[in-house]
């Protein structure tokens, strides 16, 4: 519960970040026609609306089971993430590779500077603030492993898709400054236009990343193998248990497990006493791993599971 009232604190922050960034980048491009402004203003405004739509998800994923979903609706946060990828990639970069070419094709030079320099600086100021707070929420959630592990590995993108886009937006801010500069110092309008190009790569490439991880989660991976192995043994300590041969798990969202487990029992074991065992073991999975919502055992002997594993690994 902590860790998903962190990630709605992410969420807020960036939120009121980037809709005031959005706002004033709008006002700088306006009053000074720069195309990086433009870009910068669409790419916040988008941020904007993804936040928005991560909140979206994380409400509906956190509805109860039902009959049509018996294991809840934890999908819904991986399926907004995946809508939230795809917008920073048609939105984000697609307008800001509109304007630059437009702007190489026909420059304008930037007729105030000086805003845009203050703009950029607040706007700097400003989401570093919220990628301070975004990579703060990351660490704590991602343990050990390093950041790219961890993105890789994590069941929660709200997080990780927040530090994704905070960190190419402040790419972009860089880029965008390097493009008004370079634009004044050499008299070449055109570079506006090329730190817009420059801005839509960053946020093409982020939304490929984006796009990877969630489609990864929307269509079901394993939970991590400390939870695997948890679960085992838990499995082996129950006295009918013969054996544990091993198991296949599916996140179905963050906090959100359904289990199958191959068990051998003893031989002398009755249907009722292998019910008995079933029941111990969903208590003692829900209680020592909450977010195990669905457990379905397999009564079969260890060679069984292991030719059936070898023919999935073939």
């Amino acid at each position: 519960m902590a860790s998903r009232s962190g990630s709605k604190t992410v969420i807020y922050a960036a939120l009121a970040g980037n809709l005031l960034i959005a706002a004033t980048k709008f006002a700088a491009a306006f009053f000074t026609g720069s195309s990086a402004m433009l870009s910068e203003g669409v790419h916040s405004l988008v941020d904007t609306g993804n936040g928005g739509l991560l909140l979206f998800g994380l409400h509906r994923a956190a509805r109860p089971a039902d009959q049509t979903h018996p294991y809840g609706h934890g999908r819904e946060l991986y399926f907004w993430s995946f809508i939230v990828a795809l917008l920073v990639f048609a939105l984000g970069a697609g307008v800001s590779f509109y304007e630059g070419v437009i702007h190489i094709l026909d420059p304008e030079p930037i007729r105030d500077v000086t805003v845009t320099y203050v703009v950029l600086g607040l706007s700097m100021l400003f989401e570093g603030g919220s990628w301070l707070v975004a990579l703060k929420e990351f660490r704590t959630t991602k343990g050990k492993p390093g950041y790219f592990e961890a993105v890789r590995v994590s069941k929660d993108p709200s997080v990780f898709t927040i530090l994704f886009e905070d960190t190419a937006a402040l790419l972009g801010l860089f880029v965008a400054l390097v493009g008004i500069v370079a634009s004044q110092i050499f008299d070449i309008p055109e570079l506006d236009g090329a730190a817009s190009i420059g801005i839509a790569l960053i946020l093409g490439t982020t939304a490929a990343l984006l796009a990877r991880e969630s489609k990864g989660l929307l269509i079901g991976e394993a939970a991590a193998p400390d939870t695997q192995q948890r679960l085992l043994d838990l499995a082996r300590a129950d006295p009918t248990v013969r054996a544990a041969n091993g198991i296949v798990t599916v996140h179905l969202g963050p906090r959100q497990i359904v289990a199958g487990m191959s068990i051998e029992f003893e031989d002398d074991a009755r249907a009722p006493d292998i019910e008995a065992c079933v029941i111990r073991l969903e208590q003692s999975m829900r209680r020592e791993t909450p977010e195990v919502v669905g457990l379905f055992v397999k009564p079969q002997t260890a060679s069984t599971w292991q030719e059936r594993r070898a023919a999935l690994a073939d």
